[in-house]
């Protein structure tokens, strides 16, 4: 085991002793770490990490160690606020606030229907608020226009294993990491965006002598720790792994018998993968001949591979289709289900994982098909609905809302916790469409999004509810409450419940809908639907989840403890009636029928794909020479609506800035500390300069945290909306801009 020692992180700020420790779940990263809350006179005073916890051991990450803060921050918003007609936000009580709400809502849904209504959300809610959602949207109002800020971190990840293996849910578990010999990493920071489970990678290599292959086009911390390190440019993932499988083919470092008994397609994959030889290889991505092959060799020669992947593949060129040859890769070696390998498709947020199993944007609960018939009426049965009742077929994702918003389908817009005017690309375009319709904002803060909203509905922090939260392991785990929210603020979930009560909304026997009162009452619903489906729950309670440091699914009958791994027995999810989806065509992302997903007849296989790189829609030229690129920091968080709150990491990152290579810096003559105007066809902002050679020459780098409506400081001004063709995932990490030296500050 990597972990020889459990270690107790603790960041408190108080006089006198604490009241008490309460039981709870880090809730930054998709880590999902457990802890205890600290508490004294009903007040969040700190955090610790929990020693006996199997993800953390015991560690935190300085966001989660310093999350707490934002719970005491003294400008959370303490009532509703509505528009006035002067256009200025004013404070209103909660019954005037519900009551807009609801008659807006019954407004347009009576004269113009479910499709006038919008609802965006957050990858860091609960589970059992997740399913509320899915229960009051779709089974109560009806609507389509439904999603998720996880639609920008964690789609394609999702995406990539309904392709591969029928259903979402990663293969691999954090124990993998100790037991594995070899770790690549493609597309992620782990040293900044993941900080325990960096500390985990290290203790492997130092502890078990675990070799390591960092591909990423930045030189990051994560990979000067490299055994081998390769910088392939910008949007060539597909082109990449292509030429790792071709050599792993060539080489024979493959498992022919697992390929035949469990995969269908190899020969569309072997056929595709032909044409990338290493110097076809080098010439696209600038990783020299003799990289690739040590890559290749490495991975194929290893007894146990463990791939782990995020935004550097996720938000790139052809998303789903790199995700999926990253699941192919592992297919045709036949290192899938087994101690120290698997392909380890992250999430991004710590609760991503609950919204996909319940839900809560995409599909219907237990990784329902919202295309088969068959599904939609089981959960018809299961909700007790007339025949006819749930929208069929996909739910509209976030670009495709802002279309409808342009045409004027959408006219109300209703987003909680989350704050797409500083994380969705193009901002200008987003603020302009906002504008246009009747905005309702959920978030304890008054943030940029909210700063346009037309109704504000202030709600609890973690700390200050209670639910459950799964982790990018399938593990879940409950958060006990700790402390009261300020001000009796309610829960989201208490929020949702409120609304379903004022809407009226009914079952087929004329009952309410949502019958349950608590989220435990919610979660032991939500137990009844996962039953049978890949993320069965039915054996979990919080009690259980609380004794054994969380458990990962499926735990039921069977797996009464939970599973580590799936895919053990080689059977995937691609029999018609148990697929979470039909799957896409990967090069257009057409939705394939129930017939020609039967006509595969992969029955219980996984599914293996050939897929041909091609160049990104817009990349540099004479006007606009530098590739873009951005991401996290290790001290902030999204749009740092909690970490911005936390004096220690505000001050170690107070504002954004651009990353800048030495020798682009001498032509412009530039210094750190320098301001620069970067610019794109969507706009410019002005920021610091940082001259690092951690970017590739002719490539910027700027974190896309920052984004105050006053500054021109937003990385998302300078994006492209475009997104990958099968996830609707954006492709935030695919533009060109220009770099210009400013003598002041914009």
């Amino acid at each position: 085991m990597a972990w020889k020692s459990s270690r107790e992180d603790l960041n408190v700020y108080t006089q006198g002793e604490i009241d008490r420790w309460v039981y709870s779940t880090c809730n930054i990263c998709s880590n999902g770490c457990g802890c205890f809350v600290a508490v004294k006179d009903d007040q969040i005073v700190g955090i610790k990490g929990n020693k006996q916890y199997p993800t953390n051991h015991g560690r935190l990450g300085p966001k989660g160690e310093n999350q707490w803060w934002a719970n005491n921050s003294t400008d959370r918003l303490t009532s509703p606020l509505i528009r006035n007609k002067q256009g200025v936000l004013v404070k209103a009580s909660w019954d005037d606030a519900l009551a807009l709400l609801v008659e807006k809502t019954t407004e347009l849904v009576r004269h113009v229907g479910p499709k006038s209504l919008g609802f965006y959300h957050t990858g860091q809610a609960y589970l059992e608020e997740y399913y509320t959602i899915a229960k009051v949207m779709k089974a109560g109002l009806g609507m389509h226009n439904i999603d998720a800020n996880t639609r920008l971190c964690t789609a394609t990840a999702e995406w990539s294993l309904i392709q591969s293996f029928g259903s979402d849910g990663p293969p691999a578990c954090m124990e993998d990491i100790d037991r594995t010999e070899l770790i690549v990493i493609i597309g992620l920071n782990m040293s900044e965006t993941n900080t325990v489970m960096w500390e985990r990678v290290l203790e492997a290599k130092r502890n078990n002598g675990t070799k390591l292959i960092v591909i990423d086009p930045r030189q990051t911390l994560t990979q000067r720790f490299a055994d081998l390190s390769l910088y392939p440019k910008s949007g060539t993932n597909v082109a990449l792994l292509n030429g790792i499988i071709h050599l792993l083919i060539t080489h024979g470092w493959i498992d022919s018998s697992f390929i035949e008994k469990h995969t269908i397609g190899f020969d569309s994959l072997r056929n595709t993968v032909v044409a990338y030889r290493p110097e076809v290889v080098e010439s696209i991505t600038g990783v020299s001949k003799e990289e690739l092959y040590e890559c290749a060799r490495l991975i194929g020669t290893s007894q146990s591979t463990l791939t782990l992947l995020l935004q550097g593949v996720y938000q790139s060129m052809d998303a789903t289709p790199a995700a999926t040859l990253v699941n192919s890769m592992h297919l045709i070696m036949g290192k899938i289900g087994k101690p120290g390998s698997g392909p380890f498709q992250q999430d991004g947020q710590p609760s991503a994982m609950s919204n996909r199993e319940v839900g809560g944007a995409a599909f219907y609960p237990g990784y329902r098909n919202s295309s088969n018939p068959n599904h939609i009426r089981e959960m018809e049965e299961l909700w007790n609905l007339p025949y006819g009742t749930l929208p069929v077929g996909p739910v509209t994702h976030i670009m495709n809302m802002l279309e409808l918003i342009e045409n004027g389908t959408i006219q109300m817009m209703w987003v909680m916790a989350t704050n797409p005017v500083v994380t969705l690309p193009n901002r200008d375009r987003v603020i302009k469409l906002l504008k246009k319709v009747f905005l309702v904002v959920q978030d304890p803060f008054l943030s940029e999004t909210a700063e346009l909203a037309d109704l504000v509905l202030p709600t609890a922090l973690w700390g200050e509810k209670e639910g459950t939260m799964t982790n990018l392991e399938r593990r879940v785990n409950v958060l006990r409450k700790a402390v009261p929210a300020p001000s009796g603020l309610p829960s989201d979930f208490e929020l949702l419940l409120e609304f379903s009560r004022r809407m009226n909304l009914r079952d087929r026997h004329g009952k309410p809908l949502i019958t349950y009162q608590t989220p435990e009452e919610a979660f032991n619903e939500w137990k009844l639907i996962s039953k049978g489906r890949p993320c069965d729950m039915s054996g979990m309670t919080y009690k259980k989840m609380e004794e054994l440091g969380g458990i990962q699914w499926p735990c039921n009958e069977h797996y009464p403890l939970g599973k580590k791994r799936l895919y053990t027995d080689g059977h995937f999810h691609t029999n018609v009636d148990d697929a979470h989806s039909y799957g896409k065509l990967l090069e257009t992302g057409r939705a394939r029928t129930r017939k020609e997903f039967k006509d595969l007849e992969a029955n219980g296989r996984a599914i293996l794909y050939g897929f041909h790189w091609t160049p990104a829609p817009e990349h540099p030229n004479e006007e606009y020479p530098f590739s873009l690129n951005n991401g996290r920091l290790v001290y902030h968080w999204h749009t740092r609506t909690k970490t911005g709150r936390a004096p220690i990491l505000q001050m170690a990152a107070p504002e954004a800035y651009a990353e800048i290579h030495p020798i682009d810096a001498k032509t412009l003559s530039l210094e750190t500390g320098d301001y620069v105007r970067i610019t794109t066809k969507r706009g410019s902002i002005s920021v610091l300069a940082r001259i690092v050679d951690s970017v590739m020459p002719g490539s910027v780098f700027i974190p896309f945290h920052y984004g105050a409506l006053t500054e021109e400081e937003a990385a998302n001004i300078l994006t492209v909306d475009i997104w990958d063709q099968v996830s609707k995932q954006p492709r935030f990490k695919a533009g060109a801009c220009k770099v210009e030296k400013l003598l002041e500050k914009k």
